[in-house]
């Protein structure tokens, strides 16, 4: 499997010239303020209920403690236990797999790598399933389906590193190898569970769910996976200088002191991680993780301090306005998160690529 570098190609006769690079601070600042107009948007549009100027009174009155009539307290609850959860969660979850989405890429080397191709997800989709149709878990009530999506999420982390792991550690090649065989078995026992089941409409919730979906997002949702998201933002951002020596081969990272077996296990346990937390509260949310880290590269360039810093504040105003685009497209019906993620993101991402003459993992 090609495994094309994540440096900038180096200018030569003939080559063409670098993209202009945008400044990172600035952009950082622009990102900011367009994700604070995204969530009030968020917040105060919607298929129904309370009209703008109200959600965001509703919305500053649940933050500030502020007081309510009672007539007021179905429109209140729409706002403040609907949609402003739903909107900080999938900003997080956008961020989430945005950064992940970097590490990965980092992680096997390969430019056309998301989140997904560990395996990891499709894991996950498996313990989601048996909640939806089989109700397991049901001792758990609410935590039941999160609880469990997480849970095996983590037992195929544990089951793709001990087939991918040899002797001589984690290879980019075999992780690929071993998150794609494990992504398929997983996916044929999640078929499996869909086409036994008997439950019609426990059957459309587990697709609704396969296809990523915010519409169970609440308060309740977002601890667990905001600190997931933020420790490894953390943890990506101290490692940037070792993703860039990682990015130009074991050998040359090993010449910089950077040992790139130990570097692979902790992206490996960091992406497994967020990657559970994340599809445990969205389901499967595809494409973002694979388009947002190139398009921060077309913006910042290849280096991967500017790219983590700049492709999770990306990752979360996409997903912020595509949720909202779920909600209020074909109202009442909601449609799958996953699906508009590709309808918007795949011919978005091809006009980019053709108008900046980007090469994949270059930055010309």
């Amino acid at each position: 499997m090609a495994t094309p570098t994540a440096h900038p190609t180096p200018a030569g006769a003939g080559a063409p010239p670098p993209p202009r690079r945008l400044p990172v601070p600035p952009l950082l600042a622009a990102l900011t303020a367009v994700l604070l107009v995204s969530l009030l948007c968020g917040t105060g549009l919607g298929a129904a209920g309370p009209s703008w100027a109200e959600a965001l009174r509703y919305a500053g009155a649940g933050l500030t403690g502020g007081t309510i009539s009672p007539d007021e307290v179905p429109a209140y609850t729409i706002v403040w236990e609907l949609r402003l959860p739903r909107a900080v969660l999938a900003a997080v979850v956008g961020a989430g797999l945005s950064a992940i989405g970097v590490a990965v890429q980092a992680l096997v080397r390969n430019a056309l790598a998301d989140p997904f191709v560990l395996g990891i997800s499709s894991g996950a989709a498996v313990g989601a399933n048996a909640v939806l149709l089989f109700g397991a878990l049901g001792s758990l009530g609410v935590w039941a389906l999160s609880v469990s999506a997480f849970g095996s999420a983590l037992i195929a982390m544990a089951l793709v590193y001990a087939a991918a792991r040899t002797a001589h550690g984690l290879t980019p090649l075999r992780l690929v190898l071993t998150g794609t065989a494990m992504y398929y078995g997983f996916s044929a026992v999640t078929t499996l569970m869909v086409f036994t089941a008997d439950r019609g409409e426990a059957a459309r919730s587990a697709m609704m769910w396969l296809l990523g979906s915010l519409s169970g997002a609440g308060w309740g949702s977002l601890p667990i996976a905001a600190a997931a998201v933020a420790a490894a933002l953390v943890h990506l951002l101290l490692s940037a200088g070792r993703l860039n020596a990682l990015a130009m081969g074991d050998e040359t990272a090993a010449a910089l002191g950077v040992d790139p077996h130990r570097l692979r296990r902790e992206l490996f346990v960091v992406a497994a991680a967020v990657t559970g937390a994340v599809v445990a509260v969205s389901g499967a949310i595809g494409f973002v993780g694979l388009m947002v880290p190139h398009a921060a590269r077309m913006l910042v360039g290849a280096g991967h301090g500017r790219v983590l810093a700049v492709a999770p504040l990306l990752g979360a105003v996409l997903l912020v306005w595509v949720d909202l685009l779920s909600r209020v497209l074909l109202a009442p019906v909601e449609l799958p998160v996953g699906v508009l993620t590709a309808v918007l993101g795949v011919p978005c991402f091809v006009l980019l690529m053709r108008r900046r003459g980007y090469t994949f993992g270059g930055g010309a």
